[in-house]
């Protein structure tokens, strides 16, 4: 298992050509380079400006990306209530959007009937999946990437289905 750096990142977006998904299971992240923005944030000290601040280079990849004409698109299948971090994660999305990325949320409860995969992942152009592993307290474990068509269907249905049921993320109001 592998940990793709900010190079690594940057290479699987310049590399995709029509389609970047995201398909997001989990209510709680502890990546720990999210800790102190997290803590601003609860204490009242975080708003738009610090949290576009904080991911900076993560939209200015997306809209290099966007710009080329690759559909950005992140589903969320969240428990209700919502946990703090979602709240969090909600609270900053704008930013996403605004720097390309299309986004929708997935109550779980509405999700019963879907086969997923087991993790988070990206699918990229319909053809490779790049896993995103985390412990079960939701820290950062690795990467692990694949292109066997059978995973990558799998992947990108699931997707889809995910996206259909979704909500926009003007319109998703946590609860």
């Amino acid at each position: 298992m592998e940990s793709l750096d900010s190079a690594g990142w940057a290479r699987m977006f310049n590399s995709c050509r029509e389609s970047a998904c995201h398909l997001e299971m989990r209510d709680h992240y502890a990546v720990a380079e999210e800790e102190a923005d997290i803590a601003k944030w609860r204490a009242g000290d975080w708003g738009p400006e610090q949290d576009a601040a904080s991911k900076a280079g993560w939209l200015d990849l997306m809209r290099a990306t966007s710009a080329r004409g690759v559909r950005l698109r992140r589903a969320r299948i969240v428990s209700e209530p919502v946990t703090e971090y979602i709240r969090f994660e909600h609270e900053g999305t704008p930013q996403n959007v605004a720097a390309g990325e299309e986004v929708r949320w997935l109550p779980r409860s509405r999700a019963s009937g879907l086969a997923l995969p087991g993790n988070d992942c990206w699918i990229f152009d319909r053809t490779t999946v790049l896993f995103n592993h985390f412990t079960g307290d939701g820290g950062w474990v690795g990467n692990e990437l694949t292109t066997d068509p059978r995973v990558a269907l799998l992947c990108a249905e699931a997707f889809e289905s995910v996206w259909e049921l979704g909500i926009p993320h003007d319109t998703y109001v946590p609860r």
